[in-house]
């Protein structure tokens, strides 16, 4: 009777994770439904007849707005708009199901793994002295630079198949949630075809519109991006040099501290005081203190630079496989995030850095 009883607790408890997962797989499968029909209504509403985007009224304003206030030609533009194209899977893309943000243990291997390390040293090496001159000039290690490009496009192998006119147009004439963003980087995008002498049907990227080995939008490429080769145009997609240049000179413009630390790992003591400090994380970061005072917070385990800046620092948490990993922060690591919000991505791109920066190390020493 024991043993029966045994079995049929265990067939149970079979029969109820089954029905959980059937639930789950069942939210998943009406989330994705829900999300193809949002997509396919938005797509819809848009340019889906083939003729292009030149008679829709709000292109025609957005055309005359460019004409008075950039001097743009009226006619250029109408052949331009006349060949962009709506992209059904840029919108489907942008109208993802928010779903929660993955954890580091999920989004940092694809960015550490042997492979991606061993590109970036090739392409460290073939770019040696560029990345060397980049490093004097802004006081931005070279590893950094290099993993950035890492992180963004693989060192050149992913930047985009998308035509940036088509891109562009699409969120910012179809996307109604973010068309005024957009609608300021279609701007700036015909402005730099202008200034660099381009046609605008030419250009290719991501979904978003990003261009290039560093995925920079064209509002950041007519700010921040050099033609550090001196060949007289700015080529982030053909052009290494450009790339690297553009990299740093973004960094630096946006604080970078030569010399200065970017995140150290640390402990967090028991005691009473941990649920309060637990407490000022939010979504994975802390507000920015003193290093006293996270010191008596019961933050250790960390050597303090002799010159250190007097900058505020935050604290990080990662999440890996067994328990919670702690990080102090420090301006450094609050740039990175300058060139992509995320916590994430910010640490992905120091802690390749480091593997690349080893990786180097060895591939000299053999």
């Amino acid at each position: 009777m024991n043993r029966l009883r045994a079995c049929n607790e265990v067939r149970a408890r079979a029969g109820r994770r089954n029905l959980l997962s059937c639930a789950i797989a069942l939210v998943a499968l009406c989330a994705c439904l829900a999300h193809i029909v949002q997509a396919q209504s938005i797509v819809n509403s848009a340019t889906v007849r083939g003729e292009g985007y030149a008679r829709r009224p709000d292109v025609q304003a957005f055309i005359d707005a460019l004409v008075r206030n950039d001097a743009f030609d009226s006619r250029t533009l109408v052949r331009v708009f006349e060949q962009a194209r709506v992209q059904p899977k840029v919108l489907a893309a942008m109208s993802r199901p928010i779903v929660a943000p993955p954890k580091w243990y999920e989004y940092g291997p694809q960015f550490l793994n042997a492979s991606r390390i061993d590109a970036g040293v090739a392409f460290w090496q073939a770019n040696d002295a560029t990345l060397a001159r980049a490093q004097d000039a802004f006081g931005v290690p070279a590893a950094v630079i290099v993993a950035i490009i890492g992180v963004e496009t693989y060192y050149g192998r992913n930047t985009g198949s998308y035509r940036v006119i088509d891109a562009l147009s699409t969120l910012a004439f179809d996307y109604p949630r973010r068309a005024e963003y957009f609608s300021a980087e279609l701007r700036n995008f015909l402005l730099l075809c202008r200034e660099q002498d381009v046609s605008p049907l030419l250009p290719r990227g991501s979904f978003a519109g990003a261009v290039g080995l560093p995925q920079f939008m064209p509002g950041s490429i007519r700010e921040y991006a050099i033609d550090y080769d001196g060949d007289g145009r700015i080529d982030l997609a053909n052009d290494p040099d450009d790339a690297i240049g553009s990299v740093a000179n973004y960094l630096a413009r946006h604080g970078w501290e030569p010399g200065q630390p970017v995140m150290e790992p640390v402990r967090i003591e028991e005691g009473e005081r941990v649920e309060a400090l637990l407490a000022l994380f939010d979504g994975g970061v802390t507000p920015r203190r003193s290093v006293a005072e996270w010191i008596d917070n019961g933050v250790t385990g960390f050597a303090i630079p002799g010159d250190l800046a007097a900058d505020p620092v935050g604290l990080l948490m990662l999440e890996t496989s067994a328990a919670p990993e702690y990080w102090m922060t420090f301006n450094n690591w609050f740039v990175l995030t300058r060139y992509n919000r995320s916590r994430l991505y910010a640490s992905a791109v120091w802690q390749l850095a480091q593997a690349l920066s080893e990786g180097r190390e060895t591939a000299f020493s053999r």
